[in-house]
């Protein structure tokens, strides 16, 4: 068993669920203030919104299919934040999920597919615990 990623108990295997691509989004922010005479200063005022990305392709005669996306959307539909680990057992902090994006293609004639691309949007959730507000997880691989 190869595990490439851990949300919660959902597992992102070779065999199962594997993604092609991660891509990762992380805001600052920063404050601007009109001075008299001047330009904005401009003031940070702290870490914004994390978000991931996870692209890939099922194809449910070798890998897993719409089952593995519906379990996704049950967990989306839960309104929690789920643990994310990172293949290597990285903790990456708390993370919900925002969307599941599924495209159908190379049907057969009973009208499943053969190929299922699809698309998770994850993002950070902040707790109000100050040590976690004041670190961001390191980059996943």
């Amino acid at each position: 068993m190869t595990t490439l990623l851990t949300l919660g108990l959902f597992v992102f295997e070779l065999k199962s669920v594997p993604f092609e691509t991660i891509s990762r989004q992380t805001d600052h922010r920063w404050a601007s203030k009109d001075r008299v005479g001047g330009p904005p200063a401009q003031q940070y005022v702290g870490a914004g919104a994390d978000s991931i990305t996870v692209e890939g392709v099922l194809m449910p005669e070798l890998t897993g299919g719409i089952p593995s996306l519906d379990k996704l959307r049950e967990m989306a539909a839960e309104g929690k934040a789920w643990i994310l680990v990172s293949g290597d057992g990285r903790n990456q902090g708390k993370w919900i999920v925002t969307s599941v994006t599924q495209r159908e293609s190379h049907h057969v004639a009973n009208g499943r597919p053969r190929r299922i691309d699809f698309s998770l949007g994850l993002k950070r959730y902040w707790d109000d615990d100050p040590e976690a507000m004041g670190s961001l997880p390191k980059s996943l691989p």
